[in-house]
């Protein structure tokens, strides 16, 4: 039976021209951007791409109305020049005050807390998510060596060198110590509940099954506001002016003209990025 493509079948209506004042942002310009906006689907990244364009045509228009910006036809490094001014000059962020600063941190501690750090080692036994034989296969060959290294925990070196498809094979399986975020997004979730010792089971992740020992583990701490100040003011500051953008992206949006899109309330993010 053959297919006929959805693009293919007659009535379909194309999308809307996406335009900015008298600009026009063109498809082959949104696909070209998409490379800086990864999403989950394609959709989603073009939407990302469309709306990241649609902010740099209303800063620029806006600059070049202030006669900050000569034309569309500038020079990528001088347009970028020319929104930074822009944004000096007009957007309003107030400085964050101490009082302010200290509810912020008050309220939200595990923000600025020194995060649990774990000594690990590990052995991977690689096999593709896909590969349902693999992962059979190396999920009974990590019950074997965890059981073989319950009786004989000094041949944690010897079997990393032996099985392990990580590079940290050369190290016995040293992985260092580890902050969250700093490994595979399953396996890191995993070690954080785990206590100091060999783990009675191998984990799983999308390269394939670890068997894993944490040696040591640092429980993470608050730290008091005088240590974090700083980053407390520099988050507040970073609100305040993406509420701002908002505000003013917005704004733009309605005395320039957007059509085919709308920013809502992803403009100031989209120029953040």
């Amino acid at each position: 039976m053959q297919k006929i493509d959805i693009e293919q079948l007659p009535g379909r209506a194309s999308p809307p021209p996406i335009r900015v004042g008298e600009a026009t942002i063109d498809e082959a310009a949104i696909a070209r951007e998409m490379q800086y906006h990864p999403a989950d689907s394609a959709g989603t990244a073009q939407l990302k791409a469309a709306r990241a364009l649609v902010v740099r045509e209303l800063l620029r228009q806006r600059a070049s109305a202030l006669g900050m910006a000569e034309s569309s036809e500038e020079a990528i490094d001088e347009a970028d020049a020319a929104i930074a001014a822009l944004l000096e000059h007009e957007l309003d962020v107030p400085e964050p005050a101490e009082a302010d600063c200290r509810r912020f941190h008050a309220a939200h501690p595990e923000r600025f807390s020194e995060p649990t750090r774990l000594r690990v080692r590990h052995v991977l036994l690689a096999a593709a998510p896909d590969d349902a034989p693999a992962r059979d296969a190396g999920y009974r060959l990590g019950e074997k060596l965890i059981r073989q290294l319950g009786k004989h925990p000094e041949r944690f070196t010897e079997l990393a060198q032996r099985h392990s498809a990580c590079p940290s094979l050369d190290e016995g399986g040293e992985l260092g110590w580890l902050v969250p975020g700093q490994t595979v997004a399953e396996l890191d979730r995993a070690l954080q509940h785990l206590p100091v010792g060999l783990h009675e089971r191998p984990l799983a992740s999308r390269y394939g099954w670890h068997l894993v020992s944490i040696d040591e583990r640092l429980e993470g701490r608050e730290l008091p506001f005088e240590q974090v100040a700083e980053r407390v003011r520099h988050s507040l500051r970073e609100q305040a002016t993406r509420r701002a953008l908002r505000h003013y992206l917005l704004a733009l949006e309605s005395d320039i003209g957007v059509e085919g899109i709308s920013l809502d309330d992803d403009g100031g993010s989209a120029l953040m990025q």
